[in-house]
């Protein structure tokens, strides 16, 4: 991709352009609002991705997961489902701005009533927000607040959500904070989505570990494989 051809976007007051892969890849984010984070890097890298499949990323923000797998994996068509008018916007924009929009889609709609025909996809990736909604400071910017507390929607909301979008055998990869691992767990398990990998990601060697990785099969045979630790 010739980023020095890419198409002109339409940058809004607030807002900035970052290049990110090498060039490869150039977002619009807020400066103020929700910016995206190392998570959403490791989550795209660490989703299993095969030929031809059809994802939808729940919750997509400014649309940087979907991206990433547009220029890096060889998926064949992504639609991003965000619920904020702001971020839905920009990711649209990020689509054309990348000349992703042949095979990346962005749909404004709420994770709890996704606006899909169940098992359409192979495919569903998720960086949702962590925190439970009581807990902690809320952001008193809305769109921060929104995609870090669990305030429109919550795990077992986003679980429901990925396994009636999953076609049998389907694959939903999700990150998460590692202490709340047997809250996702059981929770993947009651929609019929089995564990199948896991990747506990560390800030130092010394700390414990903060972020999981987690690739769930839709019908799955019980056996978690637990992968070689990842720090960031």
């Amino acid at each position: 991709m010739n980023q020095n051809k890419m198409p002109r976007a339409s940058v809004e007051p607030g807002e900035s352009v970052d290049r990110f892969l090498d060039g490869r890849l150039s977002l619009i984010q807020s400066e103020t609002g929700y910016r995206f984070s190392i998570d959403a890097l490791l989550l795209a890298d660490f989703a299993t991705m095969k030929e031809g499949d059809l994802v939808v990323d729940l919750g997509t923000g400014c649309g940087v997961i979907g991206l990433i797998l547009m220029v890096s994996r060889p998926v064949k068509k992504v639609w991003g489902l965000e619920i904020q008018e702001e971020l839905s916007n920009q990711a649209a924009r990020n689509v054309k701005m990348n000349r992703c929009s042949a095979r990346m889609a962005v749909v404004r709609g709420d994770i709890t009533r996704v606006p899909f025909k169940g098992a359409c996809v192979d495919a569903v990736v998720c960086n949702p927000p962590y925190r439970k909604h009581r807990s902690g400071r809320i952001n008193p910017h809305p769109e921060r607040a929104i995609a870090r507390h669990e305030i429109l929607t919550g795990l077992g909301g986003i679980t429901r959500a990925a396994s009636f979008l999953l076609k049998p055998k389907g694959r939903f990869a999700m990150v998460y904070p590692a202490e709340r691992l047997a809250d996702l767990f059981s929770n993947l398990r009651r929609v019929n989505l089995e564990p199948k990998r896991l990747k506990l990601v560390y800030p130092s060697v010394r700390a414990g570990a903060k972020l999981a990785l987690v690739e769930a099969v839709s019908g799955g045979r019980p056996g978690l494989k637990i992968e070689a630790p990842a720090f960031a």
